[in-house]
């Protein structure tokens, strides 16, 4: 690639390319790449003068991926209970269709949350993306937060991250503490890797405090905040990066995709 980027005229000037992608100005560009904080498909570039493909080349600055292919499409929900995770529901209930009107692109959601559950979806036209995020074979964390019935123990929340036993197999919250407890309910936060069905309402159920309000807070890298049910938004540019770095790093093949619904 070096070789190409100094001798072959062709291609785009590495520090335009940057520029073009909203990472900097063209002259702090040109900057981070004479200081070695660019990276082209995992090489060290430094000459300003460095060509680049932007339609096949991968470009990260201090380890973060940049988006070059501007076809592509990241929008966080925020989606609100009622509605099915599907872009066309067959039984005719509100799907996600409404919420994807406003790109040109054709977006799909990246995994599922069921009707009752609310809280952060990622709506994509990135298959790549799409499978690293929704296989749990690549360890993408989620962090849900519950609303139970009962008075939720500490010695509940060690049962949770030491394991229960459901009817399909063990399954264990990477991490869980409790939040608040009020009156005859309690608030657990629980973060997971799992893709199983239904598995929060499921971990929760078995110890003894079904699930009366579900919302999913974070996942991945990316975080709710203050987004309000039923809104979308672009991802920024550091989200973008966040998630294009996790995507590249699960390029190898994965076992056929197992999407979830909690």
């Amino acid at each position: 690639m070096s070789e190409r980027g100094s001798a072959d005229a062709e291609g785009v000037r590495l520090q335009k390319v940057l520029a073009n992608a909203g990472v900097a100005s063209r002259r702090v560009a040109e900057d981070l790449i004479v200081a070695g904080r660019v990276r082209v498909n995992g090489e060290t570039v430094t000459e300003l003068g460095s060509r680049i493909h932007p339609e096949t080349d991968l470009v990260d600055v201090d380890g973060t991926a940049v988006q070059l292919d501007q076809s592509k499409r990241y929008v966080m929900l925020n989606k609100p209970t009622g509605v099915v995770s599907s872009m066309r529901d067959d039984r005719g209930r509100p799907d996600l269709r409404q919420y994807a009107k406003d790109w040109d692109e054709r977006l799909y959601n990246v995994g599922r949350l069921d009707a009752d559950t609310s809280g952060l979806l990622v709506l994509t036209n990135d298959g790549g993306l799409a499978h690293v995020l929704a296989h749990p074979s690549f360890g993408v964390t989620k962090v849900y937060i519950a609303k139970v019935e009962g008075r939720v123990t500490p010695q509940t929340v060690a049962r949770l991250t030491r394991g229960v036993e459901l009817e399909d197999g063990p399954i264990a919250a990477d991490k869980a503490r409790l939040l608040d407890t009020s009156g005859d309910t309690s608030l657990v936060e629980l973060t997971l890797h799992s893709g199983r069905n239904r598995i929060v309402r499921r971990m929760l159920a078995e110890v003894g405090h079904p699930v009366l309000e579900l919302v999913r807070r974070q996942f991945g890298p990316l975080h709710l905040g203050s987004l309000a049910a039923g809104r979308v938004r672009e991802l920024t540019t550091v989200e973008r990066g966040a998630l294009l770095t996790l995507a590249r790093r699960g390029v190898d093949e994965a076992p056929p995709e197992e999407q979830e619904n909690e």
